[in-house]
């Protein structure tokens, strides 16, 4: 078989060699093995069977008992010595340290926390609007707009300063660079050092702000998740810097991918531009679903086996790996019909583009579909005309479906 999802050469493929590569990958009996090489102190090298129905990346999803977050779920694997300086992310953890965590953050995505959000971010979406409208056409929709929202809704939520945020946009530009396949060991190495140094900065930032919060609280988040609840529940200094890496680059790749990849879905499927735009209120939440199935802004995770479990024939043992591909689940035409076909009426409901169901959902995908609906309001709105232009840059990656750069006029 020349498809090797542990290779490089893979992820430089072109979007539609790859999504076909999957789809032969789907008409396998069973899940496929792929080794991995070892990069020594910054990879485990271990291989993985890569799920690729949508059927098998439910299954494991809803099965966190046999199929582990720990010790890691990011792909490629890092290292054991990772979690020991930037401490462990919920991403990383099951149950019941995961519930722990997710307990005290999930306040911040509550109904009542994302109603209070709606007015900040539906001010932050106009000045995004004004700064591009002052910057004429032909800018780069990806840091004139789906790059400035999530970044300043998520500040905004934390209450970090004004004066802190070109910092931290810098160092989650620096972050999400580095998360998935180099072209060469040497920059793997160097992005992989710039990596650290970004998330420890951001871990080191926030941590101060609690500091500072937890002797004068406000009205943000830093205060309540440094403050006890009724609970008596808080975070340590180390899981609140790991959360806030992880919120700014999660949340900020998740709406950020989707908004840049839509902007270009919406140029290119014209008809579909014209049913969103002659029922935006009707038809925005599905054309949402739709964008993230089609997109899949994060592409994979990994999870570890914990005992002897048959998945589709297939005898997996404890130890063993496997690579949930959701771009390759929201594709599989078992579940979605025509599933290459970009459709806003498609009832989308069923992908994976926020995780698979389960303990690890997505605790800010609501967060995502409100600033990308308020976004694409906003932009039709005030400029009927927006649209891409050319092709965009794409990330090299084979975990974040991210757009470097998208040309745009209005």
């Amino acid at each position: 078989m020349d498809i090797d999802l542990a290779d490089l050469g893979f992820w430089r493929r072109p979007m539609k060699e790859r999504h076909e590569a999957f789809a032969r990958l789907r008409e396998l009996e069973r899940p496929v093995f792929f080794t991995e090489k070892r990069v020594p102190l910054l990879r485990s090298g271990s291989g993985f069977y890569a799920l690729v129905r949508h059927a098998d990346v439910v299954e494991a999803s809803r099965n966190a008992k046999v199929f582990s977050s720990e010790p890691a779920a990011s792909s490629p694997e890092p290292p054991g010595w990772v979690k020991h300086v930037f401490g462990e992310s919920m991403v990383n953890m099951d149950d019941p340290r995961h519930a722990r965590l997710r307990r005290i953050v999930s306040r911040a995505f509550s109904p009542k926390m994302l109603a209070n959000l709606q007015g900040d971010i539906e001010k932050a979406c106009a000045r995004i609007v004004d700064d591009a409208v002052a910057a004429g056409p032909g800018g780069d929709f990806v840091e004139q707009v789906a790059a400035r929202l999530p970044i300043h809704v998520i500040c905004d939520m934390m209450g970090v300063p004004d004066d802190l945020r070109e910092q931290v946009h810098r160092h989650v530009d620096v972050s999400t660079a580095y998360t998935g396949v180099r072209p060469s060991l040497a920059r793997t190495v160097r992005m992989a050092v710039g990596n650290m140094l970004a998330l420890l900065a951001l871990q080191r930032m926030v941590i101060g702000l609690g500091r500072e919060r937890a002797a004068e609280p406000r009205d943000d988040l830093v205060s309540a998740l440094v403050t006890a609840n009724v609970d008596g529940e808080r975070l340590t200094d180390r899981e609140l810097g790991s959360f806030f890496a992880l919120l700014l680059v999660a949340g900020n790749e998740t709406a950020r991918n989707t908004m840049a990849h839509g902007i270009k879905l919406l140029t290119d499927n014209p008809e579909q531009r014209r049913l969103l735009c002659e029922d935006f209120d009707g038809r925005i939440g599905g054309a949402i679903e739709e964008m993230v199935r089609y997109v899949s802004p994060i592409m994979q995770f990994r999870r570890t086996v914990t005992e002897d479990y048959d998945l589709r024939g297939l005898h997996l043992k404890p130890g063993d790996k496997v690579v949930l591909f959701y771009g390759s689940a929201n594709r599989d035409e078992t579940v979605f019909p025509d599933a290459d076909r970009f459709d806003i009426t498609r009832d989308a409901k069923g992908h994976v583009g926020f995780g698979g169901p389960g303990p690890h959902f997505c605790l800010g995908a609501n967060l995502a579909r409100q600033e990308i609906r308020t976004m694409f309001r906003e932009l039709f709105t005030r400029l009927p005309d927006v649209r891409s232009v050319g092709e965009p840059e794409l990330l090299l990656s084979n975990f974040d479906n991210s757009v470097r750069s998208q040309r745009f006029t209005f």
